[in-house]
């Protein structure tokens, strides 16, 4: 008796398909997929990495990122300040090499014009500026960064004068005086305008470090510091223009 054969739908059961798609359980398990049901990985998971998991914002969101100084530009600035600081104190190579450029600069240009550059690192013009950031941010709802900044401007003189004091570094004009290691006047110039720039907005950071170069010139073309107390102050105020970024980036979102 011959066996009754297997139907069309059953005869193939042992041969291996290709899965066929769930459009109900796809979509419910897939945010964004597409109509055809064809399972896939959605474009509104988040990514496994930390990196990849910021989202862009204004600055002082949590999870923004602003234009600072990276680890790298912080440790090359320690060791330059640190580089720096030993060639001043042992009068080595580069102290000799600076002290001929700088009587080569001096009065380079018309004095009026040095000093003008050289008057912006006065805290008489600088912190108005900052002071004027900071109540800015603070209105915005950036409090803790506001705060931050103006304690940057006040580690500056409590960095700059013990340095002042252990070099006692005579000055190009005033070789009878003493102090004028590193430049104070750059270090508040910076931390002044480069901190408002970050309380106000990203996009003034260019003018900042054109208002602080300007300072730093004006000093070294008008005789009042050499070249390495123009370096030595920019390298101090790397690492410290650090803390106003780390107060934006753990602040309070800005007011709409």
């Amino acid at each position: 008796m011959r066996e009754t054969p297997r139907s069309q739908e059953t005869a193939g059961d042992n041969r291996p398909e290709p899965p066929q798609p769930r459009p109900a359980r796809a979509l419910a398990h897939t945010t964004g997929a597409s109509r055809s049901g064809t399972p896939h990985r959605s474009d509104a998971r988040p990514p496994h990495t930390p990196r990849g998991a910021r989202q862009s914002g204004h600055l002082g969101r949590p999870g923004t990122t602003p234009p600072v100084p990276g680890r790298p530009a912080v440790l090359l600035s320690v060791v330059a300040l640190a580089v720096l600081t030993w060639q001043v104190l042992v009068e080595g190579p580069l102290a000799r090499l600076d002290e001929r450029v700088s009587r080569s600069l001096v009065d380079l240009v018309p004095r009026g014009l040095s000093e003008l550059g050289a008057d912006l690192g006065n805290m008489t013009v600088a912190l108005p500026v900052l002071a004027c950031a900071m109540a800015y941010a603070a209105w915005r709802g950036r409090r803790a960064q506001a705060l931050c900044a103006g304690a940057t401007m006040a580690l500056v003189p409590l960095l700059v004068i013990p340095l002042k004091e252990w070099t006692a570094r005579p000055g190009p004009l005033e070789p009878w005086a003493a102090g004028y290691y590193p430049s104070g006047h750059t270090a508040t110039a910076m931390v002044a305008y480069v901190g408002a720039a970050f309380l106000v907005s990203n996009r003034l950071i260019p003018l900042a470090a054109l208002l602080t170069a300007l300072t730093g010139a004006g000093l070294i073309l008008r005789g009042y510091h050499w070249p390495l107390d123009v370096l030595a102050s920019v390298a101090l105020c790397v690492p410290l223009l650090r803390w106003p970024v780390v107060a934006a980036r753990y602040g309070r979102p800005a007011r709409s």
